[in-house]
């Protein structure tokens, strides 16, 4: 785990010579047109998170959203909403959960932070399909290379109203199934989806699972969809959903220069 922090640390010092653009709120509906399928997942009245449809009945999002951010208690899917292209007020689609699918090797109370991480992924399956035509799921494809450049859609704190977006930050490091970013990330951006943007169409290739520190450098810490997806698409297909399971993440050593990983969800009341 040190080594790994360690190389965070060094590698997002050599890449910060390599400008990332800033972020660009969506305020009409051009700047969010053919974005329309990130949206706001809603956990009642108290939390959030930013979820993308990759299939008109499946939203993607982190593994670690489906739990209380107080009380790290499963969320029911009768308490969660997703909201796609959601913008000051309106949204492009809005669907109540029928089922959760968390990644069957991810825990809150797992001692590896790494291997939280690496599993950090869940899907939610809708009650019922999205099939408007403004709101296209995105396809998703393998992590990108070290240094490659990536895009971000996400919500957070101080922009729950309306997603943003920054269409260039970089891939600063691999290790196993975590990426971590230059990407600008807040509380609520858990879940958001890291675009590959170098082909025809942005694909996606990770999701936000948390943010780091390393002496004052800000990293986004993501997880790639490499194998963990198709697991979840496994328990989809034999219909195996979330378990009343998950606790506290148990306390772990800090590593010297390093603040621990923060996860992303959003609270949207005291």
């Amino acid at each position: 785990m040190k080594r790994f922090w360690v190389l965070i640390g060094f590698l997002c010092m050599a890449g910060s010579a390599v400008a990332d653009s800033q972020l660009r709120a969506f305020q009409t509906v051009d700047d969010s047109r053919g974005w329309e399928a990130v949206g706001r997942l809603d956990f009642g009245t108290r939390s959030f998170c930013t979820g993308t449809l990759i299939s008109e009945t499946l939203v993607l999002t982190a593994a670690h959203c489906m739990y209380d951010t107080q009380t790290h208690v499963p969320h029911r899917p009768q308490n969660i909403t997703f909201k796609a292209g959601w913008r000051n007020g309106f949204a492009q689609a809005l669907r109540s959960a029928r089922a959760i699918y968390v990644h069957p090797e991810f825990s809150l109370s797992m001692d590896n932070r790494h291997d939280r991480l690496e599993n950090d992924l869940a899907l939610v399956e809708l009650e019922s399909p999205v099939h408007t035509a403004s709101v296209r799921p995105f396809e998703t494809s393998v992590r990108p290379r070290n240094g490659q450049e990536v895009g971000v859609v996400s919500y957070a704190l101080d922009r729950s109203e309306s997603p943003s977006m920054q269409k260039i930050c970089h891939v600063v490091a691999r290790q196993g199934g975590v990426l971590v970013t230059s990407c600008d990330v807040d509380f609520g951006s858990s879940g958001a989806p890291v675009f590959d943007m170098s082909g025809a169409t942005p694909r996606i290739v990770s999701v936000i699972s948390a943010k780091a520190k390393f002496q004052g450098s800000k990293v986004a810490v993501s997880t790639a969809l490499d194998g963990t997806l198709a697991e979840l698409m496994r328990l989809v297909a034999r219909g195996k959903r979330q378990a009343d399971a998950g606790a506290a993440s148990g306390a772990e050593p800090p590593v010297p220069g390093v603040k621990a990983p923060q996860y992303l969800a959003g609270q949207t009341a005291p």
